[in-house]
């Protein structure tokens, strides 16, 4: 079996589902090297880098967890303060919605790389 290169490993020891195709293909091709098979590793290795680009232009990821951060925060609040009033549940929905405003917009203007 062939080492998987580093950095290409998802959080833990298991590959994502795209780098589990990425390398399906790149073995395929190994064992064969024939263009057809070539050509697939390179179509897969093109969408994979694509999808990535994507998401480091999106920066979708840091996006999900901000809402997370924010719905959670709230969420304790309201656990917290069971006996809050309607005024007082409503102030930390604001405070908080303006903290995740401010980060996406902190994202902005954060370099992509």
């Amino acid at each position: 079996m062939f080492p998987v290169m580093s950095g290409s490993m998802s959080s833990g020891a298991e590959m994502s589902t795209a780098q589990l195709i990425q390398q399906m293909a790149m073995l395929r091709w190994l064992d064969s090297q024939s263009d057809e098979d070539r050509t697939l590793l390179a179509a897969v290795t093109s969408i994979q880098v694509s999808r990535e680009l994507l998401h480091r232009i999106t920066n979708q990821d840091k996006v999900d967890a901000y809402k997370k951060q924010c719905i959670l925060g709230i969420a304790q609040f309201v656990q917290e303060h069971p006996r809050a009033s309607q005024a007082d549940i409503t102030a930390e929905v604001e405070k908080r919605v303006l903290v995740f405003a401010a980060q996406i917009r902190a994202l902005e203007t954060a370099p992509l790389f």
